[in-house]
């Protein structure tokens, strides 16, 4: 048996691997440079140009691009018309801002719990949820494996709710052959640096609904139009009139980062070949390796995998979470967890939130850790990974 570095002994690479990675080259560099150079750095054409490649790509009818995944769930809460009184059901299991986008505009997040196998948002739990103030579902794609959205999109019609998709890690993710983004009523995507493609920052809104459409826009540009048919009282006394006909906030995005996003999906369709090469590699080294279970796919989902977890079975290991997360780091493989429980959060206790409410995201949790997944990875930085868990899974092995 090999001897851990964290005891003394040779860690498996030399230099460190992170959890998740951009991948800009001399093209990106090149698409926003020509931007700086330009008379336009922000509210540009490339702003538009970014927003009608979404609308291609998904398949969906609008896109509104937004300075990030944050401000896209905001903006799908306000469009969707939720406020104080209202409920948003959604997952434990995501980062904060899935659940905190309700709270912004009042209304009160409620999580269901998630299916202990796939780790996604399960519908019979959201059906539990539902009561007579339930507005809308916020359901994650966790990892980029998307949600149950037949399931989903039959509750949201039997009881007249809106249908948001928080597709942060789903972007190139399909569902029954079409793509994330075409689905539900409106779609979130984030472009941060350890998505599948990034701005730097950025995100942006998918709908099929004009009226969405039309709200999301007002929602990201202070409620601010130029357009004639949504004036209200001024007259158009010529070119620089605008009225605010709603309260909105400042979520744009730049022409720089709109410029770099367009550059990145160009290369979408590689960086989804690599990763999903990289997954294969994975499942099949943990396939038979008892102390780790491997998280699940429904067969509806060809996913674009953000995140590769492994779950550990710590009943069959002589080693908490925290001390396999340091024997990893130590040779040379930097981890990551996703996600604390929403509701764990002090902020959320405050709130009234109880620990214990959602008993499976919370035994989810408590095991899993992700390993680094990113197209810029080398075969032999797989292999690495691959060797560093199957070593300490032998040393802590009981």
């Amino acid at each position: 048996m090999e001897k851990l570095a964290i005891k003394g002994g040779y860690p498996v690479r030399s230099g460190k691997i992170y959890y998740g990675r951009q991948w800009i080259d001399d093209d990106d560099v090149r698409a926003v440079a020509s931007v700086l150079k330009s008379d336009f750095i922000t509210c540009g054409p490339r702003v538009e140009e970014m927003e009608r490649s979404l609308e291609a790509y998904t398949g969906a009818k609008y896109a509104v691009a937004v300075c990030n995944g944050t401000a896209a769930l905001h903006c799908a809460c306000i469009a969707a018309g939720i406020g104080p009184g209202d409920e948003v059901i959604t997952t434990p299991l995501t980062f904060a801002a899935s659940a905190n986008c309700a709270l912004y505009c009042g209304a009160t997040p409620v999580f269901a719990d998630i299916d202990p196998e796939t780790y996604n948002i399960d519908p019979d739990s959201i059906r539990a949820h539902i009561t007579p103030k339930t507005k809308a579902i916020i359901a994650v794609d966790f990892t980029g494996q998307a949600v149950k959205h037949k399931e989903i999109r039959d509750i949201c019609e039997e009881f007249h709710l809106v249908f948001i998709e928080d597709a942060a890690h789903a972007i190139a993710t399909k569902y029954d052959g079409k793509q994330v983004g075409s689905l539900a009523d409106m779609t979130c995507f984030s472009f941060h640096p350890v998505k599948t493609i990034t701005g730097g920052e950025g995100g942006a809104v998918t709908t099929n609904s004009e009226e969405y459409y039309k709200k999301l826009v007002l929602a990201h540009t202070h409620g601010i139009t130029h357009e004639d048919s949504m004036m209200e009282e001024l007259p158009h006394e010529g070119p620089w009139c605008y009225e605010q006909i709603t309260l909105g906030y400042n979520y744009r995005i730049t022409d720089f980062q709109a410029a770099l996003i367009v550059s990145q999906m160009n290369k979408l369709d590689g960086f989804v070949n690599r990763r999903k090469e990289i997954v294969a590699a994975y499942d099949k080294a943990f396939a038979e390796i008892p102390e780790i279970i491997v998280q699940k796919e429904i067969p509806e989902s060809d996913t674009c995998r953000h995140l590769y977890i492994i779950r550990l079975a710590l009943d069959k290991l002589t080693c908490t979470r925290r001390e396999f997360f340091d024997a990893m780091s130590m040779e040379n493989v930097q981890c990551q967890v996703h996600y604390v429980p929403v509701y764990w959060f002090p902020y959320y206790q405050k709130l009234g939130y109880k620990m214990g409410c959602c008993p499976n995201a919370e035994k989810v949790y408590n095991g899993i850790m992700s390993i680094p997944l990113y197209p810029k990875m080398t075969n032999q930085d797989v292999a690495d990974v691959i060797h560093a868990v199957k070593k300490v899974i032998a040393a802590y092995r009981k």
